[in-house]
């Protein structure tokens, strides 16, 4: 039995001990991924500890059959929507005219950025495009997946990753 397989299953049987073990063992890798879709670290680590309390009283719901880590990310990235879903109608605007807007594909280097830089610009955008952006680029959702999660229009996941790109290459820009 792998030392995933007994944490598992001491946290199964309700044992604080595996359950600190397993939250200090996963704990830093899921407030990044919680990060990604707040801009102040407090909400992160709320999320993070609602997603714990989720996994902690789901756990038996693990089926062993894909990897652990990835369920537990699942349940940090759905618990952080959760977060933003009773105030979505405040994210999004959209304008239909810009939904049809082309933006033309530079190539950049981003050599000089380094991975801090780039989870701040993300964590500086708004957060209808913080969502978005997150779900698309980083997590691989369709948009019509991401339409589907936040309760949107695919023309407004669209339109809101768009928006996203711009900002981001603002930003990008500006340090250029």
């Amino acid at each position: 039995m792998t030392s995933e397989q007994k944490l598992i299953r001491g946290c199964r049987k309700g044992k604080p001990k595996y359950q600190k073990m397993l939250f200090e063992l996963y704990a830093p890798k899921m407030l990044g991924v919680c990060a990604r879709y707040f801009q102040r670290i407090e909400e992160a680590e709320d999320a993070l500890q609602d997603g714990f309390v989720k996994v902690f009283s789901n756990i038996d719901t693990f089926k062993e059959k894909g990897s652990f880590e990835g369920w537990i990310r699942r349940i940090m990235v759905n618990t952080s929507l959760n977060l933003h879903r009773s105030n979505l109608k405040h994210y999004y605007h959209v304008d239909l005219g810009e939904t049809e807007t082309r933006i033309e594909d530079k190539r950049y280097s981003y050599d000089h950025l380094d991975v801090q830089d780039m989870l701040t610009m993300i964590q500086n955008l708004p957060n209808g495009y913080r969502l978005v952006f997150n779900l698309y680029e980083i997590e691989g959702y369709s948009h019509k997946e991401i339409a589907e999660e936040l309760g949107v229009s695919v023309n407004t996941s669209k339109s809101q990753l768009l928006k996203a790109r711009r900002k981001l290459r603002e930003k990008i820009d500006k340090q250029l």
